[in-house]
């Protein structure tokens, strides 16, 4: 499979690295990368495959995603705008479901579009010279790839509607104090930091991680209760596997557990 929006490696621990590249256009978002995130992530929403974490960037290093391509969206019918955008929303979708986790390394720039895809990984690192932002409203639209859902929810549903609302940008900073981006780095130490997390995450017991993701994930729209049953299911769907007998296995001799995903 070809990707001429995106780079893509895979390393042997199981660490797939996306970059979002498209430098002309500061990584703006078109339906070609919009059709590449799509075709790597719907098959991650179901089955992981050998993928323990996934690390999502923007090439250079002035943006992470600018956003819609506006130049590609400018004379599209009201049609074409419909049948672009739900490739747009397939794709984010399935990063949002992806059962591995799947980390952002803003770079730079995440406005629009590019916004929402940090918002769908399932945490943020950003380097101190990022800036983020949902303009849509700006433009006549409203974000539709998951920024009214995501954004409330990271940050709290009144400092959400001022920032959807009038579309101000904001710092990554800003951003970490609100609790939206996990850590902050000097942009050097980005992605250091980014591969740091990515490496530990591939060497933990995978199914472990799809579970408690499951649980969070699933249980953040339930009540307690319920959440409570969603947590002690995916629990269970752990006891069974041979990466809890290596766990424990490992901790009683003294070494680092190698886990296999069963």
């Amino acid at each position: 499979m070809t990707h001429p929006t995106l780079q893509v490696e895979k390393s042997a621990d199981g660490l797939l690295h996306i970059t979002l590249h498209r430098p002309d256009t500061r990584n703006a978002l078109n339906t070609q990368m919009g059709i590449e995130l799509r075709e790597i992530f719907a098959p991650l929403a179901f089955h992981p495959q050998d993928v323990r974490c996934v690390l999502i960037t923007g090439s250079g290093d002035k943006a992470f995603c600018a956003g819609g391509d506006l130049k590609e969206r400018n004379g599209m019918t009201d049609e074409q705008w419909r049948v672009q955008h739900a490739i747009f929303e397939e794709a984010y979708y399935a990063i949002m479901n992806c059962t591995a986790p799947v980390i952002a390394a803003v770079n730079g720039a995440a406005f629009g579009g590019g916004c929402e895809l940090a918002l769908a990984c399932d945490f943020i690192y950003a380097a101190n010279t990022a800036r983020f932002a949902l303009p849509e409203t700006t433009l006549g639209i409203l974000p539709g790839c998951g920024g009214t859902q995501n954004l409330p929810r990271a940050v709290g549903e009144r400092r959400a509607k001022e920032l959807i609302l009038t579309g101000r940008a904001f710092t990554a900073q800003e951003g970490y104090e609100w609790g939206m981006v996990n850590r902050v780095f000097e942009p050097a130490a980005l992605m250091p930091a980014a591969l740091e997390t990515a490496r530990a995450l591939c060497a933990s017991a995978p199914v472990s991680l799809r579970q408690a993701k499951t649980a969070i994930r699933r249980g953040l729209d339930v009540d307690l209760r319920t959440g409570l049953a969603i947590e002690i299911e995916a629990y269970n769907r752990t006891v069974v596997t041979e990466d809890r007998l290596e766990g424990v296995r490992a901790f009683g001799e003294k070494r680092k557990p190698v886990f296999k995903g069963k």
